[in-house]
């Protein structure tokens, strides 16, 4: 892999149409579809996709809902496994999809604090070390020990950035989480994402956001249903995307 952080080789991924619940997700995660299927009975999410990011660089992907962009970053992470293909990455990897995913409504936001931790593999000792810089950054200090089911969605947002940034994974996914929150505190995420590149990490955003994609990606792909219909070049996704919007 030399520089790369990530590299996908004709990677693709099935679902079936008529399966839900933990069936689905046991096959989703161990990748064990029988042989011989009925092809009718399946959809291809992601179709032969072929993907290098090199350590340090901040890839953006855009496309319409349903395109899959939310499955590639949960395959990128490992939550999924491929049908056809290879997925290789290097380093600690951490996935933040969704306002506030993980958190229990019914714990306090410093709970939380130390839950997220846990699950992620860290003492009670570093996330004890960890919790005053994620407080402060996330700007709801004032809040900090009522229960999280009385936050606002976009105070969820701050403090599960905060949590995750301050982890300083290798790898950091995030799946629409950066158009939550106030302009400041998108702004101060910004300068946090352009720290942590600097830093060696490697960074895959998942946005509509056209000025986001400009303003942080040094590459932007457009994906079509499991698809990528450009190869990198960030004008050239924003093109594609934004007439996929208007013929939608």
């Amino acid at each position: 892999m030399n520089n790369s952080s990530i590299e996908l080789k004709g990677v693709c991924l099935d679902y079936p149409k008529y399966k839900s619940g933990g069936g689905l997700l046991r096959e989703m995660i161990t990748g064990r579809f029988r042989s011989g299927r009925n092809a009718n009975s399946w959809y291809r999410a992601l179709n032969q996709l072929d993907l290098c990011v090199k350590r340090g660089e901040v890839v953006g992907i855009i496309g319409a809902n349903g395109s899959g962009k939310s499955t590639l970053l949960r395959l990128i992470a490992g939550i999924y496994a491929p049908d056809e293909g290879t997925v290789r990455t290097r380093g600690r990897i951490t996935l933040l999809a969704g306002v506030g995913a993980g958190f229990n409504r019914n714990l306090t936001g410093r709970e939380n604090i130390m839950l997220t931790g846990s699950i992620f593999g860290f003492s009670n000792e570093q996330m004890k070390n960890l919790s005053p810089s994620i407080i402060d950054f996330s700007g709801i200090s004032d809040f900090i020990d009522e229960p999280l089911r009385t936050y606002s969605s976009g105070m969820r947002a701050r403090l599960g950035f905060s949590i995750i940034s301050h982890m300083e994974p290798n790898i950091l996914l995030l799946d629409e989480v950066m158009s939550v929150g106030d302009y400041e505190f998108r702004k101060q995420s910004r300068a946090r994402i352009e720290e942590m590149v600097k830093g060696d990490a490697t960074v895959v955003i998942v946005t509509h956001s056209i000025s986001l994609i400009r303003d942080l990606c040094d590459r932007a792909f457009c994906l079509e249903n499991g698809s990528f219909i450009t190869d990198g070049d960030i004008e050239t996704a924003i093109e594609y995307y934004q007439q996929d919007k208007e013929q939608g």
